[in-house]
């Protein structure tokens, strides 16, 4: 159930970048997923204690993520001012289902410059990503 009844301005333009930024995943749409993204965007998991800095190497680490995944959000919560929006998918990995949570933070253009996302369980990283992530 994204968007909601009653979005207006900043709060529904929040939400139409949240939809294009997981539709674009979902379709594995690079560039239109490269054109949700800040050039300084930072992408943290807490859960594996990884980040990764950078607009071109978070779409890689996307690209290169491994598996048939599918994406539906089930709900978008955003600020009144366009800067942050909270959003709960359940990804479709074969027969396995996921939820996440993502936090999401916009720049004035409406860009993301921050993701953040928690996983129901913490994991140890795969080797295949190291290239692309810092771990703290």
């Amino acid at each position: 159930m994204a968007g909601g009844a009653g979005a207006t301005g900043e709060a529904a333009d929040v939400r139409a970048a949240c939809e294009a930024y997981w539709a674009a995943v979902d379709a594995r749409d690079w560039g239109a997923f490269a054109a949700t993204l800040a050039d300084g965007l930072v992408y943290d998991l807490p859960q594996s204690r990884e980040r990764i800095l950078g607009k071109e190497r978070y779409v890689r680490f996307n690209q290169e993520c491994p598996g048939d995944r599918h994406i539906r959000i089930e709900r978008i919560v955003a600020d009144g001012e366009g800067l942050q929006a909270a959003v709960r998918t359940l990804f479709t990995v074969g027969a396995e289902e996921v939820h996440g949570v993502h936090f999401f933070t916009f720049d004035a253009d409406g860009r993301i410059v921050g993701v953040t996302d928690f996983w129901p369980e913490s994991y140890e990283p795969p080797t295949c990503r190291e290239h692309l992530v810092e771990r703290y």
